[in-house]
């Protein structure tokens, strides 16, 4: 409070926002089978959804082939520094098109 004139300095609560946009990708412009791969934690129920998820996208796109999450390693383990570290050749490697992550709740 400034005393001289009876005014408040305001902060607003939520502060400055500090992120910067980033472009998303482009979705895919057809209907053509794809390969799509799948990464996961370990932690929330991705055992229970990616075969739901993989359904849905099978129809989506029919003729589609899937690498599961096994073939990648768990992104969240005793060992995710290394898992992380190689997760792009594996990526490259596996010629996907499309990579499906689930995390934690």
């Amino acid at each position: 409070m400034d005393r001289d004139n009876g005014t408040y300095k305001v902060v607003w609560p939520l502060g400055r926002s500090t992120e910067t946009a980033i472009a998303l990708n482009a979705r895919f412009a057809n209907n053509k089978a794809k390969r799509i791969g799948f990464l996961w934690d370990y932690i929330f129920r991705g055992d229970q959804m990616f075969p739901l998820i993989q359904a849905g996208l099978a129809e989506k796109f029919p003729g589609s082939t899937f690498v599961p999450h096994t073939a990648f390693g768990n992104i969240h383990g005793h060992d995710e520094r290394e898992v992380l570290a190689d997760l792009p050749r594996r990526l490259r490697e596996e010629k996907l098109d499309a990579v499906v992550v689930g995390v934690g709740a």
